[in-house]
């Protein structure tokens, strides 16, 4: 073994380590490991950068654009009405109905984003129907995922697979060549979550009342005894605050200490500090209440407008959003927005001890902001957030549909006739759309999740160190020498788990930039066409079901759904399971050895 082949494998292993403890974020991983095999020599400045100008890199950027231009003139949000109104008749036909229609658009537009337009509607769906927000939303993720496997452009991964394969001289992918195989993968799972996945979803304590109040139940926010309070000089037990309002656990302060005596032993008193647990309807009263006050909006200065005309908003992070792996104070989050969350829901579990200023967030984390429809306007267009409450409603360009919808399907259809390469297309795509005026400029600069083109471009670069230096041979003959002797159709089971697994701790993106040299270097060893394991591969790295944070519409999902990451495990493994038994029978079949 060399000295440039131990040191790209340290720098997978390192790798691995830091994308699974997310002590750094991906983006930045994959940009160190750039710099780092450039220091070093192993890797020219060319191919340093050629991950910013890889096709795939450029048409993943270009379908954000053209996803925001069907949301920006509500091309997709009509199907809201009809989920609604079908979910009065039966859960079972709305659930039925949701996963047929976020797995088709899942196939067309990138499958993130669908999940991010879709995710407000069904959850106002859920409390329109009194339904479980939890038995609708990881059916979402999961048959979006389903869709974004039946075309080259349903994922990133598909396409950044693609880009790969043809600078390697083989045939890039078809935009329907992964389609008769992904519509088994669709079939299959949703067979299984209807009969058995939704079965092992658990329903959260309370979620009956608290679904119809609003989104995501519990908050946990700091409030202020103030002079004038009626509780002022009364034990907690017997207060007004306990007993006109419905809060679910107070945690008392004084001084900056935690008073641990029982509640009919604590006098209440001017300045004493509350961290209270509330549902959102109690959280307004709070806000309305005479003598108290929001710590937040004391810190803060001044409320964003009179109780009339502010409005309560729910806002999930993002997956590779700028909040992730941040508190509130080391993003200046105040000086960057102007307002500040009131309350957060950390994890999918309410939180008590820390103080919310200084949690560290993550993505699917839920907070609630008190804003003017200006701010909730610019909430909206941000993309570090997606916001959940139905509290009002966007201007769409109706006008536009017509438009935004004939230029995704001529984008389709130009790639799927060979007309134009699929980058050609969506950059066309995206001139057309700013030029018909289905979204602006500033829109479309907004659009694109640059955290995901900075992972791409880094990632990109690791895989060719790997093919230079001789690593991905390395690996090849372990894994040739492990599993080769049980025949090609072993190999495809074995790279399917390994891929599986490796895509629960990496990011999709990650997991095949690092996979496909093995990949090639594995088929030349067992002299077979590699791309029935390249396919094994693909496929694995966009369909993990078992984590909250292997792919980024699991992650979506986590906060406002209140999982925990047990459920995942619980109703996503065997459905990994069967993929996996599925993949090693009928890829073989759909691509000849």
């Amino acid at each position: 073994m060399t000295i440039e082949m131990l040191l790209v494998l340290g720098l997978v292993v390192s790798a691995l380590i830091l994308f699974a403890t997310e002590r750094l974020p991906a983006d930045l991983v994959a940009l160190i490991i750039m710099a780092t095999l450039l220091l070093s020599g192993l890797i020219t400045s060319e191919e340093a950068i050629s991950g910013f100008s890889n096709p795939a890199t450029i048409t993943v950027g270009a379908m954000f654009v053209l996803s925001a231009g069907l949301y920006r003139t509500g091309a997709v949000n009509a199907v809201g009405g009809g989920l609604a109104r079908l979910g009065r008749k039966s859960y079972w036909l709305t659930l039925a109905a949701m996963m047929l229609v976020i797995g088709i658009i899942s196939a067309f537009i990138n499958n993130t984003a669908a999940v991010a337009i879709f995710l407000p509607i069904v959850l106002g769906v859920a409390r329109d129907t009194h339904t479980s927000a939890s038995r609708l939303l990881m059916p979402l993720s999961y048959s979006s995922m389903f869709g974004g496997v039946c075309t080259l452009i349903g994922t990133s991964t598909n396409i950044l697979v693609s880009s790969i394969i043809e600078r390697r001289g083989l045939a890039p992918i078809g935009m329907f060549e992964l389609t008769d195989m992904g519509l088994i993968f669709f079939g299959a799972g949703f067979l299984y979550m209807l009969l058995v996945g939704v079965r092992l979803i658990p329903v959260r304590v309370g979620e009956d009342e608290e679904e119809r109040r609003l989104g995501s139940g519990d908050y946990v926010t700091e409030i202020i005894i103030q002079p004038e309070a009626r509780s002022v000089g009364m034990v907690l037990a017997q207060s007004p605050l306990l007993h006109e309002l419905d809060l679910k656990s107070v945690e008392v302060f004084r001084d900056g200490r935690l008073l641990d005596d029982p509640p009919e032993q604590i006098e209440l008193r001017e300045g004493d500090h509350l961290k209270v647990r509330c549902d959102l309807e109690n959280f307004r009263k709070i806000q309305q209440r005479r003598g108290i006050a929001l710590k937040q909006e004391l810190d803060q200065g001044a409320t964003e407008g009179t109780p009339e005309e502010s409005t309560l908003v729910e806002a999930v992070i993002a997956p590779n959003s700028t909040l992730d792996g941040r508190s509130l104070k080391e993003a200046r989050f105040r000086s960057r927005y102007g307002f500040t969350a009131l309350a957060i829901r950390h994890r999918g579990h309410v939180i008590m001890r820390e103080n919310l200023e200084t949690t560290v967030l993550r993505a699917g984390d839920v907070l609630l902001f008190d804003m003017g429809p200006r701010e909730i306007e610019r909430l909206r267009v941000d993309r570090t957030f997606v916001v959940i409450s139905e509290v009002q409603a966007p201007v769409f360009r109706k006008r536009k549909t017509a438009i935004a919808l004939a230029v995704v399907t001529a984008v389709v259809a130009g790639a799927a006739l060979g007309v134009v390469p699929i980058m050609t297309g969506a950059i066309i795509g995206c001139i057309v759309m700013v030029l018909a005026g289905c979204l602006t400029t500033e829109e479309a600069y907004e659009a694109i999740d640059w955290k995901v083109i900075m992972l791409m471009a880094g990632v990109v670069t690791l895989g060719i160190a790997m093919e230079k230096s001789g690593a991905a041979l390395f690996l090849s003959k372990f894994i040739v020498y492990a599993v080769g002797g049980a025949g090609p159709t072993a190999m495809v089971a074995a790279l399917y788990l390994f891929s599986a697994i490796i895509t629960a701790i990496l990011s999709n993106n990650a997991t095949v930039a690092l996979l496909i040299p093995i990949v090639f270097a594995t088929a030349d060893s067992m002299r077979i066409d590699p791309r029935p394991l390249i396919m094994a591969v693909t496929y694995a790295a966009s369909l993990d079901f078992m984590t909250p944070f292997g792919y980024q519409t699991n992650t979506l999902i986590y906060g406002p759904g209140r999982y925990r990451f047990a459920d995942y495990l619980r109703v996503g493994t065997p459905l990994n399971i069967l993929f996996w038994v599925l993949a090693t029978i009928f890829i073989p079949r759909f691509w000849p050895f």
